[in-house]
C-alpha cells in the first residue's frame, strides 16, 4: 500500500494514516515522503509497517554513512541531513509539551548542537563468546546481536579499543562470561576506563584485563560488575577492579573525577555548553542540585552561590560527588524524595533537577513545588516525562521562561532538553 508520512514522532518512526484514519508507524522515513509499505503489525488503534520503496523522497534524505544503519538499533536518523534532524526534534519536543504538558510554547526552542559524528564518550556493547566471538549492538527491535566493527557516533579512541577487543576475541582470547563492555573516554579522547558486565558465578578475569591493557595502553583501568541490566547508571559498585578506574574529565574550567559505574553526560562536544545553559548567570545564597551525579552542575553553581546542596543516591556517583565537592558544596547521599521534606525552611533561590528517564513523577514534583523556590531548571532526556512534570509545575504557579534543546544524541531519536521555570 502507498502512504504519505505526516511527521516524525518520538521513538524514531514516521506517522502516516490508513484510508480509514488508523495511525501507521514506519521507521526510516521523513515528513512528506510518499512510500510503498507493508503492514507488519496491526492493533485496534494503530499499525506498524516497513518501507518497500520510497516513491517520493524528501529533499532532506541522504545516504546513511554507516553500513549497519537500518539493521542496528543504535541510530534512527542517519538517513536525514543534520539540519533536518534538529528541525524534526524541535517539532517533536514542541508537540510533546503541548500534548502531555498542555504547554503551547510559542517562543523559540533555543537549539545547541555540535559535531554530529564521533561524539560519544561512552558506548556500551553486547558481547557473545560462543559459538563464535562477536561484539556489537542489538538489531533494531530485537535482542539479536549485530556484530559491529566500528561505530561512527562513538569517539575515535572507543573505536580503536573496540578493534583491539575484536582482535583478541577472534583469537579466542576473550573469556566466556562477559555479557557487555562499556567504553568511557575522557574529555581529550586519550584515556579510557572500561566497565565489563559479567554473567553470574564467572571466575575473576584479571589476566584478561592485563592482556587487553597491554594491547591498548590508553585503557587506564577496568572495572568488573555483576550483570544488572535494570540498574540505573551509578547504581552499583564493581565486584573488583584492575588498574585506575577513575578518570579526570575536564568540563569548562573545572575537572571532575568520574569513576567506572558513575553517570556522566555522553556527548564530549557539548558538556560545556550544557553546563552553561543550565547554570546561566543565576546567583544567590542557596542552590540545590538534585540527581547531581558526580557534581557536574553543582561544581559550576558553587562559583555563583554561597552554598550548594548536591543530592545523589547512587553509590558510585555519590562517591565521585564527594570527591569533587569544593568547600561550599554539601554532598547529600539520599533519594531526592527523602531530601526535599528536610529543606522546607532552606529557601533556595534555584533548583536544578536532572532526573533519569522516568522523570520526577507526581510526588517529587509536588514536594519541589512546595518549596516555592523562585526558579527551577529542569534537565530532561525524555520529552514525555518532562511535559508531564512541567504540567504539574504550571498548575502550582510556575511559568516557563525558556525552552532549550541540547542535541546530545545526533543520529538518534533521543532528545535532551532544558526548561527554565519561574514562579509568579
Amino acid at each position: 500500500m502507498n502512504l504519505t508520512i505526516e511527521k516524525l514522532v518520538y521513538g524514531g518512526d514516521g506517522l502516516a494514516r490508513l484510508p480509514e484514519g488508523k495511525t501507521v508507524f514506519t521507521p526510516f522515513v521523513l515528513p512528506a515522503e510518499e512510500i510503498s509499505a507493508t503492514i507488519v503489525q496491526e492493533k485496534s488503534s494503530f499499525a506498524r509497517a516497513t518501507v518497500d520503496q520510497i516513491l517520493k523522497p524528501s529533499p532532506y534524505r541522504i545516504a546513511a554513512p554507516c553500513p549497519y544503519f537500518g539493521t542496528c538499533g543504535g541510530c534512527h536518523y542517519q538517513h536525514a541531513g543534520y539540519t533536518a534532524q534538529l528541525e524534526n526534534k524541535r517539532a517533536i519536543l514542541k508537540e510533546t509539551l503541548l500534548r502531555n504538558g498542555k504547554l503551547e510554547w510559542k517562543g523559540e526552542i533555543i537549539t545547541h548542537s555540535g559535531e554530529p559524528w564521533g561524539y560519544r564518550n561512552r558506548s556500551r556493547l553486547k558481547v557473545r563468546t560462543a559459538p563464535d566471538f562477536a561484539i556489537g549492538y542489538y538489531k533494531m527491535g530485537t535482542n539479536e546481536l549485530l556484530p559491529v566493527k566500528q561505530c561512527p557516533i562513538s569517539s575515535a579512541a572507543i573505536n580503536r579499543v573496540l578493534a583491539h577487543v575484536w582482535e583478541m576475541g577472534e583469537g579466542g582470547k576473550v573469556p566466556a562470561g562477559i555479557n557487555e563492555i562499556e567504553f568511557f573516554a575522557d574529555h581529550a579522547d586519550a584515556k579510557m576506563v572500561l566497565e565489563i558486565y559479567l554473567a553470574p558465578d564467572v571466575p575473576e578475569m584479571r589476566e584478561f584485563a592485563t592482556a587487553l591493557q597491554a594491547k591498548a595502553p590508553e585503557i587506564k583501568g577496568i572495572a568488573f560488575f555483576a550483570e544488572s541490566a535494570s540498574a540505573e547508571p551509578g547504581g552499583q559498585l564493581p565486584k573488583y577492579t584492575v588498574g585506575e578506574t577513575a578518570l579526570p574529565y575536564q568540563a569548562g574550567e573545572k575537572s571532575y573525577r568520574v569513576s567506572a559505574g558513575s553517570f556522566f553526560q555522553v556527548n564530549r562536544y557539548l558538556v560545556k555548553e550544557l553546563v552553561q545553559t543550565v547554570v546561566g548567570d543565576f546567583h544567590g545564597k542557596i542552590a540545590l542540585d538534585l540527581f547531581a551525579g558526580v557534581g557536574l552542575f553543582a561544581g559550576h553553581l558553587s562559583k555563583r552561590f554561597d552554598q550548594v546542596f548536591a543530592v545523589e543516591s547512587s553509590p558510585a556517583s555519590a562517591a565521585d560527588l564527594q570527591a569533587n565537592a569544593v568547600k561550599n558544596i554539601v554532598p547529600v547521599l539520599s533519594p531526592v524524595e527523602g531530601f526535599l521534606p528536610r529543606c522546607l525552611n532552606m529557601q533556595p533561590e534555584l533548583v536544578v533537577v536532572d532526573p533519569p528517564r522516568a522523570g520526577l513523577g507526581a510526588k517529587t514534583t509536588q514536594l519541589l513545588a512546595a518549596l516555592r523556590v523562585k526558579r527551577i531548571v529542569y534537565v530532561s532526556c525524555d520529552p514525555a516525562t518532562l511535559a508531564r512534570d512541567t504540567r504539574l509545575f504550571l498548575e502550582t504557579g510556575y511559568h516557563v521562561e525558556e525552552v532549550h534543546m541540547v542535541d546530545l544524541f545526533p543520529q538518534t531519536f533521543h532528545i535532551e532538553s532544558v526548561v527554565r521555570l519561574a514562579r509568579g
